[in-house]
């Protein structure tokens, strides 16, 4: 998985808690260490004045999220891609036999032949969906559990806008039924 996944709080405790809950167990997760850190460098230029712990919080929760740490693999093998710096997240997918790449990375996204790769490419909206459409009792359980949690937040702007916000409007609407459905309210035909 590519570090723009990693990055966003939204994402990344949707993907963990998918692949943590219920029925979770049907994928695994694997990113490197490089994507590891490219998110911690991210967050703090993000914020420069967060806590050091808050920061290792996160990286451990990351870490202890993950199946595997990919160490060990081929950067200079063939690279469709046009950015190099992505080089080495499609070397890692290669290298752990990954099904699916789950990044909002345009690059990986508008690749050209990528029926070819090793691997599919998914955006996160995508992915989620396809779980939703798989487990759809498991995304109403971590909806609930999502909607108990950060309804004793401050400043939280629901779960429905915070996916619209991190680019996932199709699984927003999803979670937006089971919000629905949960609450005894009747999702629009």
């Amino acid at each position: 998985m590519d570090a723009n996944v990693l990055y966003s709080k939204t994402l990344r405790d949707w993907l963990f808690l998918m692949r943590l809950t219920g029925t979770g167990g049907i994928f695994q997760l694997h990113s490197t260490n490089d994507v590891v850190h490219e998110v911690m460098y991210h967050l703090r230029r993000r914020n420069p004045l967060r806590r050091g712990a808050s920061l290792e919080n996160v990286r451990q929760q990351i870490l202890e999220c993950l199946d595997e740490v990919v160490t060990e693999f081929d950067p200079s093998i063939r690279f469709p891609g046009k950015d190099e710096h992505d080089r080495h997240v499609h070397a890692a997918a290669v290298a752990c036999r990954a099904d699916i790449l789950i990044t909002q990375d345009r690059g990986f996204l508008e690749l050209p032949n990528q029926d070819q790769l090793d691997y599919e490419i998914y955006h996160p909206d995508d992915f989620f969906v396809q779980f939703d459409d798989s487990a759809p009792r498991t995304v109403m359980d971590i909806t609930q559990n999502q909607r108990r949690y950060w309804s004793t937040k401050k400043h939280h702007s629901g779960l429905v806008p915070a996916l619209q916000k991190a680019g996932c409007p199709e699984f927003a609407k999803r979670v937006d039924r089971h919000l629905r459905t949960l609450s005894g309210v009747s999702p629009p035909a």
